[in-house]
């Protein structure tokens, strides 16, 4: 299948990843950090991830967040320029970093997770303090997240704002529903914000019920709970959910739908594209047990720009994006470790 609807994504020019950029902290379940006085902790954020994904399998990355100027900052930002990824962007400005607490191994979905992010330098970003423009200069694919509209009103505005100036330079635009329920506390449910900001993306990712809360689209009644269902079930709702995603949004090209399910200690995980009227299915990955489940959506997702980046085929790319998201799940940090090479080894191929 032709991924020539990505044709202005061209070789050479930059993947523009945005969103804030945070530190996890990592305590273990039991206190024993308290007793070491050891304390891990990841860099990361949901775009970063992506950015920095895609750095390491060698397509031009650059990430554009908001952090204080301070030495702490300073050396992030050389770790991540030692990385490859270009943070020519970044604005300096504000007073803090955000961070949240998540034990190793837990979903970012999980109750346990807790954010502290509020008057960030991120969240203060307002409207007509990024030069939009100037960003955007040899830029061909602009990725954010449904984290970012989720932080306030303010950061909702900035991604519209961004997202008007990409569409008016043909820039492929790519959206990830991450949906965090913690963070929308500014009044607006998803649904008030993200059609809106929909119509301008070109690939959308996420599952069918993220499209539900945050864009709307119909779910079949039997489906409400979000596990125990037949496979066939899921993908049939994958393939209506993609069409009507399609069709209210005509800008967007291709819907990739991600489930991933518990599995004792482990996950089953599988994978769906929908774009030029097919479905691609993956095939089915299953795990007995697992390191970390913090982002593998996001390698996902870095694994769909790559492949549709380098032009592969719908297969293809789904291919690679699900055995990167599958391998992240063995890899204790935010972002992935892995080479193209680690990530070919790890796709099931029953060609």
């Amino acid at each position: 299948m032709s991924t020539q609807i990505f044709a202005s994504s061209k070789k050479g020019e930059k993947v523009l990843s945005f969103g804030e950029i945070l530190l996890r902290i990592c305590p273990d379940m039991d206190g024993q950090w308290l007793k070491e006085n050891k304390l891990p902790f990841y860099v990361g954020g949901a775009e970063l991830n992506v950015a920095t994904a895609l750095a390491l399998w060698n397509v031009p990355s650059t990430y554009l967040s908001a952090v204080p100027d301070n030495s702490v900052t300073r050396e992030i930002v050389d770790y991540l320029d030692a990385r490859n990824i270009d943070t020519t962007p970044m604005v300096y400005h504000g007073e803090r970093l955000g961070l949240y607490y998540l034990p190793k191994g837990k979903d970012l979905k999980n109750a346990g997770v807790i954010y502290d992010r509020a008057n960030s330098a991120y969240a203060d970003l307002k409207v007509g303090q990024i030069n939009w423009d100037e960003v955007f200069e040899g830029v061909s694919w602009f990725h954010f997240s449904a984290i970012c509209p989720a932080i306030n009103q303010s950061i909702a505005d900035v991604c519209l704002e961004a997202l008007k100036v990409a569409s008016a330079k043909n820039i492929t635009i790519s959206l990830d529903l991450n949906y965090r329920a913690k963070l929308w506390k500014y009044g607006k449910d998803p649904i008030d914000v993200l059609p809106e900001l929909a119509q301008y993306c070109t690939l959308i990712m996420g599952n069918v019920w993220a499209a539900n809360k945050m864009l709307g689209t119909a779910l079949h009644e039997d489906l409400t709970p979000t596990e125990g269902y037949a496979k066939e079930t899921l993908l049939q709702q994958a393939t209506d959910t993609s069409k009507e995603i399609l069709s209210l949004f005509p800008v967007c090209k291709a819907v990739a739908n991600t489930f991933r399910f518990d599995h004792g200690k482990g996950i089953r995980y599988y994978t769906a594209i929908y774009t030029a009227d097919e479905l691609t299915v993956s095939e089915e990955y299953v795990s007995e047990e697992i390191l970390d489940k913090v982002g593998s959506g996001d390698c996902f997702m870095a694994g769909l720009i790559y492949g549709f980046y380098n032009q592969f085929s719908a297969k293809e790319t789904l291919n690679f994006a699900t055995a990167a998201a599958y391998d992240k799940l063995y890899i204790p940090s935010d972002a992935t470790t892995s080479t193209v090479a680690d990530i070919e080894k790890r796709i099931i191929r029953n060609d």
